[in-house]
């Protein structure tokens, strides 16, 4: 399988992860249309919502719940959207739920790494 999602939890491509469980891995969007645009990603491929459990959906939930305390504490978000693809308009077809930051002030862009500075658990 090519997925570049389940090359990235194999840590074949390396990523900012700023969250990591038995279950899913949270890392910083490369191409971020904002300071903070993470994604949360299942362990296990799931292609898109119609195939991934509740347990699963839910412990996603819980994880962006707990990156939005983060954020707000960290990066002094004002805001947040979370973006959920599928079928046609899905880039990946591996379930994955964006973060995406809102800022009251425009923010320069960042470099990833910066921000991983920033995020990544102490």
């Amino acid at each position: 399988m090519e997925c570049i999602f389940c090359k990235i939890i194999n840590e074949e491509i390396p990523s900012y992860t700023i969250y990591e469980d038995d279950k899913v891995k949270a890392f910083l969007d490369i191409e971020p249309d904002v300071n903070g645009h993470t994604l949360i990603i299942p362990k296990k491929h799931y292609t898109d919502i119609s195939d991934l459990d509740n347990e699963t959906l839910t412990h996603i939930f819980d994880v962006a719940r707990y990156l939005k305390s983060l954020m707000e504490t960290k990066l002094q978000i004002d805001g947040l959207t979370l973006v959920q693809n599928n079928g046609d308009v899905q880039e990946v077809k591996h379930f994955h739920l964006h973060l995406k930051p809102h800022y009251q002030e425009e923010q320069v862009l960042l470099p990833v790494e910066d921000v991983y500075e920033k995020l990544k658990e102490s």
